[in-house]
């Protein structure tokens, strides 16, 4: 193996863990963290309080993953605009991470009222995330022209119109709106890590 094909599939590594590893420590915080609850609070939430930190670093962590992933797939895939949505969606989590939103509607505990007002690091997450989920919802649609399979093509696309659809739902502050978010992103996320693990054998 060559050092190019060896830094390539490194980097194609990053990219498949990406989204696993952060939905696993995300769901796994919602869980464990009390008085957290994802039928309310948005998985962003969990970067405040005590083990804020832990959030954040995961979101920090994830996009960097997802960035070196996109100049993997920018090696591998024959696509133009994957491995440049990919990169976008990195980037959008990492800021998604260092700005984090205002605490309220019972979390952290002792801050039970809904913010009125957003700060400017919670405008710029509300931003990020909106950049983020456009951009991974795009590079799904993207990914269905480069599946071989029927079943590829629509899965692709599934997860590209759940991400839109579970976003609207949540932004118009439907019941357990946060818990249909993450149920829409989520997916979407994996679909696009598992992108970069078929590259592994090309």
């Amino acid at each position: 193996m060559t050092a190019i094909a060896t830094t390539t599939r490194a980097l194609l590594v990053a990219g498949t863990l990406a989204a696993p590893l952060w939905a696993a420590l995300s769901l796994a915080q919602a869980a464990l963290r009390e008085p957290f609850d994802l039928t309310r609070h948005p998985l962003s939430m969990l970067a405040l309080g005590d083990l804020g930190w832990l959030q954040i670093a995961n979101f920090v962590v994830a996009g960097v993953l997802f960035v070196a992933g996109s100049y993997g797939l920018r090696r591998t895939s024959g696509s133009v605009w994957l491995p440049r949505l990919t990169g976008i969606v990195g980037i959008g989590m990492i800021a998604s991470g260092l700005l984090v939103m205002d605490p309220g509607a019972g979390f952290p505990a002792g801050y039970d009222a809904i913010p009125t007002t957003m700060s400017w690091h919670s405008l710029g997450h509300m931003a990020a995330g909106s950049i983020t989920f456009l951009t991974l919802s795009a590079a799904c649609f993207v990914l269905a022209r480069h599946q071989g399979s029927t079943a590829g093509k629509v899965v692709s696309r599934l997860a590209g119109a759940g991400v839109l659809v579970a976003n609207a739902y949540a932004m118009s502050g439907g019941a357990a709106g946060s818990l249909v978010l993450a149920a829409g992103v989520i997916p979407a996320m994996l679909w696009l890590s598992a992108a970069h693990r078929s590259q592994l054998g090309a």
